[in-house]
């Protein structure tokens, strides 16, 4: 299938073609910041911003042709611009984004595999691609963590038929969104990382999560087989229509970690592969890097990648931006942890546990955000994360950020250094402070909703930035207006 005229036909019946001049290589964007000269700007409906009002700036990034709402209006482009273009017009730009991914998913028959879970999806696919590498397969992976209802269509539109295989991400924050995410991709491989307290406010209570995870599994059949953390009841006490393989730490698993050990920066342990046993070690030292490894190896086994392939995979370092990231300061001495992509119960322990079994003689400084989407329950979860401070006893400073996490506070180790602060612009100024005449560790975690807010600027100001020199740090170190911190 070619994505020409009668592809757009049998898919989008009521389209439009205004201008049917079809690129010979099809790529699609939705956003003009990103947009490759080549692509089709698809104008999405946002809650901040309209796609619809960006085409003009499309057309000057080079657009080979756009996907608009009938409602809206072309008529101020001049028509000499458009002739070599492909313009459609259809009811819903949205929906037909998902049609065309839906049809464009049907024609490939290799091993597409679909990744959920609370925690962990963009390190297992990273960890999924090194071993697919080192098998020599032609792969697919998925963007970064392109993984919603717009995310991932795109992505599904980037299969070739040159690929052996197809790794997405499958992410989630409301009820009913993991049933139109699998109409679209039909995973042959699923895969379940954990279910946590995230996005409790949209999906409900950890059974509920759980029950949304599973529908991954919605259109498997006896010759499928779903791959599942079975450390965790909520998924391994259910019973499936489908094989499933089991990963984790219990004896009970098919993939299995055993004997778990953090020695300086890595991590050791015995892996069992079914009853073949092999010695690990992860350059890294959170343990949670360990059961990404058991869902990636267990794809592996599925795919018929042998052990010695997958156990070189697993231990090549992967890169994920804003995941446990170690990163150089630029300002002041030591060194950063990025790990303020996002945050919930289950990660922000995972993140203090493995900060606090770092050995350094540097001063380890925590900068913790709030934990967004946990419903009625988050003060008692943010609560929570102070008396889990006791477990780190290491930490010399803590600057908690925004306003849940006034419960955390009110649960902290009494001795425990602390500052409260509001913004990110407020935190700069605090770890500035502390960091400056003393080589520090600083750790950097918050949820998605604080990661917009801010916290990325904390970890961009003191990591990327090489433009601020010393004359500027001590402006802002001598000025007491927080407020003028924020324009640095």
């Amino acid at each position: 299938m070619h994505f020409d005229k009668e592809f757009i036909k049998k898919v989008l019946p009521e389209a439009e073609l205004l201008y049917d001049a079809f690129p010979e290589e099809m790529s699609f964007s939705i956003d003009t910041r990103t947009l490759i000269e080549g692509d089709i700007f698809i104008a999405i409906p946002g809650l901040q911003n309209d796609g619809h009002k960006f085409i003009n700036d499309a057309l000057k990034a080079g657009a080979a042709g756009f996907i608009i709402s009938k409602k809206e209006c072309i008529s101020g482009i001049p028509a000499q611009k458009l002739n070599n273009k492909l313009v459609i017009l259809v009811n819903d730009t949205a929906a037909a984004l998902k049609k065309m991914a839906a049809a464009w998913r049907a024609q490939f028959s290799y091993p597409v595999i679909g990744i959920t879970g609370s925690v962990g999806k963009t390190s297992t696919k990273e960890t999924i691609e090194n071993i697919l590498k080192v098998h020599g397969l032609n792969a697919l992976i998925s963007h970064g963590n392109q993984n919603s209802l717009i995310g991932l269509p795109l992505n599904i539109l980037r299969m070739r038929a040159y690929h052996q295989v197809a790794v997405f991400e499958l992410g989630i924050n409301k009820r009913g969104e993991m049933s139109e995410l699998v109409e679209m991709v039909k995973p042959t491989i699923g895969l379940i990382t954990c279910v946590g307290h995230s996005h409790m406010e949209g999906l409900g209570s950890l059974t509920d999560i759980a029950a949304e995870k599973r529908e991954i599994f919605k259109f498997f059949k006896e010759s499928n087989i779903g791959i599942i953390n079975g450390d965790q009841i909520p998924l391994s006490q259910i019973g499936y229509s489908h094989p499933v393989i089991k990963f984790g730490s219990k004896i009970t698993n098919q993939i299995q970690a055993r004997k778990i050990k953090v020695i300086g920066s890595s991590v050791h342990f015995v892996l069992k592969i079914y009853k073949a046993k092999y010695n690990i070690v992860l350059n890294n030292n959170h343990v949670g890097s360990v059961f990404n490894c058991l869902a990636a190896i267990s794809v592996g086994c599925l795919l018929n990648i042998s052990h010695e392939e997958i156990i070189k995979g697993i231990e090549q370092p992967i890169k994920a931006v804003g995941r446990f990231e170690s990163r150089a300061l630029k300002v002041g001495m030591g060194k950063l942890i990025d790990d303020c992509y996002n945050a919930s119960p289950e990660s922000m322990k995972a993140a203090l546990s493995a900060f606090e079994k770092i050995e350094t003689s540097a001063q380890k400084i925590a900068v913790l955000g709030d934990m967004y989407e946990l419903g009625a329950d988050s003060s008692f979860w943010h609560r929570q994360i102070g008396r889990f401070l006791r477990k780190v006893p290491s930490l010399s400073h803590l600057i908690l950020v925004g306003d849940l996490v006034k419960w955390t506070k009110m649960t902290l180790p009494v001795h425990l250094s602390v500052e409260h602060v509001a913004t990110w612009q407020e935190a700069n100024f605090a770890l500035q402070a502390k960091i400056m005449t003393k080589e520090s560790l600083i750790l950097v975690k918050g949820s998605t909703k604080g990661h917009t807010a801010g916290l990325a600027n904390v970890v961009n100001f003191f990591t990327d930035n090489p433009e601020i020199d010393n004359n500027k740090i001590n402006v802002i170190l001598n000025n007491k207006s927080v407020n003028k911190t924020a324009t640095i």
